[in-house]
């Protein structure tokens, strides 16, 4: 670490407590990290990054402004106050703004999340691990070439403080693998990838797992054809079916639904998938990669459903949209160094079902397995799905010749209630879902 953090952040504050703040807020980070990429064995890439950041919101009443730099001389940081209050000054008021209750700030000792590497990985064995992953990938019968494999590492301290006297520092680390290899030759190539992060480098998987994953994936894939239209049951392959968490997290943020943008906007305590579905956070598992003691705006987190035998148990709410919706605050606010507090979730999961996925498949007379997913066709405010999509054909229950080139169409409020999730939960990226199945989807191809 280059810099003494939570001096810095309570210079800063008392610095735009002189320059005029009533109450404001600070976040600095001073990270390094290194990564990696090889391509037919050659190495491509070495980057190295060192530096640190620090913002500053300050308040004058209930008008805001934020500011963010990576000087940190103290001279600098004065004046970076000052214009922080100039530029608050003239905002419209917010009645919504503020910092949070000292009686609502976590108490006591934090949980212990276990988010950082002490070890230091040579550059010298990402080299091995890019390399070892791609050569993996090569050797699967059927790949005829790489687009290179990559690895990385990275380590933070981060200190958060406020002038209602929260202060919190703490450190993380990332590491990350992976390859992407292509397949066939003249008569059409395929392109797939394999990929793993996680807090811990040891934690990840062998990089001759993640490259050959890779190949299997591409070889996999070629001779695809482009299935007839139809309406039948798709099932999402684990890799895709997260996606789906990602659009109900954005349904339940708090901020879309205090502008009224979320298609489940009136859906609070009401069924939204079948019952038995329950999807869960947990912000403090141990080396979690998007784990968190307290929120960035000093709240206390804690384990919970979102969604509980089916029904929608709450919204993901920072300060200012719990005011606006009249609600407590649900303790999910995060940062950046250059952007104010907004909601989002820590470690979710959807809860593995009761069968296994061939199980799930194996009264499907005509399906599709998707394994890649296309474009960003949703819409937040309707639910209206429609995205592209690639994959395997489902005949008689069981998987056979690859697909693309293919739509698949639908309305999110109709695919959570018809979601059934298979036994193969896995945790892997922080927002993970089991191979699932949806039925009754529309299918535009041939």
């Amino acid at each position: 670490m280059t810099a003494d953090l939570p001096n810095l952040l309570d210079d800063l504050l008392r610095a735009a407590r002189r320059a005029g703040a009533d109450a404001a807020d600070a976040v600095a980070a001073d990270g390094r990290s290194v990564s990696v990429a090889v391509r037919k064995g050659d190495l491509e890439k070495l980057e190295r990054a060192e530096g640190a950041e620090i913002g500053l919101r300050v308040f004058c009443g209930r008008r805001a402004a934020m500011v963010s730099t990576s000087d940190l001389a103290a001279a600098s940081l004065s004046a970076l106050a000052e214009r922080a209050v100039a530029m608050a000054r003239v905002m419209p008021e917010d009645p919504f703004a503020g910092l949070a209750e000292p009686a609502q700030l976590a108490a006591g000792d934090l949980p212990e999340c276990d988010l950082c590497d002490a070890a230091d990985p040579a550059e010298d064995s990402l080299v091995d691990a890019a390399r070892a992953a791609e050569a993996a990938a090569l050797a699967v019968a059927g790949v005829a070439n790489s687009e290179g494999a990559e690895a990385s590492f990275g380590r933070s301290a981060v200190a958060l403080a406020a002038t209602n006297g929260f202060a919190r520092t703490y450190a993380t680390s990332h590491a990350a693998l992976s390859a992407t290899a292509l397949a066939g030759g003249r008569d059409g190539m395929e392109r797939d990838y394999d990929s793993a992060m996680a807090v811990y480098r040891a934690d990840l998987p062998a990089p001759e797992t993640v490259g050959r994953a890779a190949g299997e994936r591409a070889v996999a894939r070629l001779g695809a054809v482009k299935a007839k239209s139809a309406t039948l049951p798709v099932v999402f392959d684990p890799r895709v079916a997260r996606s789906l968490l990602f659009h109900l997290l954005g349904a339940i943020n708090g901020a879309s639904v205090a502008r009224g943008t979320s298609f489940l906007a009136d859906a609070l305590d009401a069924p939204v998938f079948a019952p038995g579905v329950c999807v869960t956070e947990d912000p403090h598992r141990a080396r979690g990669l998007r784990s968190r003691p307290c929120d960035a705006e000093g709240l206390p987190t804690r384990r919970r459903a979102l969604v509980d035998d089916g029904r929608l148990t709450g919204w993901l709410l920072d300060l200012r949209s719990a005011r606006q919706l009249g609600l407590p605050p649900s303790g999910h606010a995060s940062r950046g160094i250059g952007s104010a507090p907004s909601p989002s979730a820590a470690n979710v999961a959807l809860s593995p079902g009761t069968v296994s996925p061939a199980a799930l498949i194996a009264d499907i007379r005509q399906g599709l397995y998707v394994t890649e997913l296309i474009g960003s066709g949703v819409n937040g405010v309707t639910g209206d799905y429609s995205r592209g999509a690639a994959g395997f054909w489902i005949e008689n229950g069981e998987r056979t010749f690859p697909v693309s080139e293919v739509t698949i169409a639908s309305n999110l409020k109709e695919m959570f209630a018809r979601l059934i999730p298979a036994d193969d939960w896995v945790y892997r990226y922080g927002i993970d879902a089991p191979t699932v199945r949806i039925d009754g989807m529309t299918l535009a191809g041939a």
